[in-house]
């Protein structure tokens, strides 16, 4: 700017001189020539010192502006990388919380089979002492006998027959063998995850 300025003041002082020399009907005279200090001018040209400081005040008022908007871009692509690792990161709580479930009810089945197996030996054995053509389970859906004896539970007496089953992983049976029970399951599930607040 300075620069424009110094370009301005020398053409004001130029100008009308060399104008004067081209249409200038008079004899010729001797040439006479003069310099200036432009930079002298501008630093003690009335009014220079509150340009400059105007000039000053608007180049950090700028800049300010320029290091807020620098700043919010910052946060905003912070927030965003904070997002996309939560995001990360719940997708991978999601496969473990899967994985857990899934070792959950393999464990739950694993120690089931021996009290399974112990209880159908046991029900074989009972059924073939006292000639039965079926044991109804009602444990599982009590709808399917609306009315029944009694005397032909026979719960109390299978319970007597059972000895206990240590907590031991067993190796896991083909669970495609007729006959074989699966437990219900005892899943893994996810609590639900609160949105980040603001």
């Amino acid at each position: 700017m300075a620069h424009s300025i110094k370009l301005a003041v020398l053409g004001a002082l130029v100008l009308p001189a060399a104008t004067g020399m081209l249409y200038a009907q008079a004899p010729a005279v001797a040439q006479k020539f003069a310099y200036v200090d432009s930079r002298a001018i501008l630093q003690k040209a009335p009014g220079s010192a509150a340009i400059q400081a105007q000039i000053t005040k608007e180049r950090a008022d700028a800049q300010a502006s320029v290091s807020k908007m620098q700043d919010s871009l910052r946060a905003m692509y912070d927030a965003y990388m904070k997002e996309k690792a939560l995001q990360a990161k719940n997708g991978e709580f999601d496969q473990r919380v899967a994985q857990m479930d899934q070792d959950m009810q393999k464990r739950q089945y694993d120690l089931m089979q021996p009290m399974m197996a112990q209880i159908r030996t046991v029900l074989d054995a009972i059924r073939m002492e006292d000639s039965y053509t079926f044991i109804f389970d009602v444990g599982n859906d009590p709808g399917l006998i609306v009315a029944a004896d009694k005397n032909l539970d026979i719960t109390e007496r299978v319970l007597s027959r059972l000895k206990p089953v240590s907590a031991t992983v067993a190796p896991r049976p083909d669970s495609t063998k007729a006959g074989a029970t699966r437990p219900a399951p005892a899943g893994v599930t996810k609590p639900p995850v609160k949105p980040p607040t603001q």
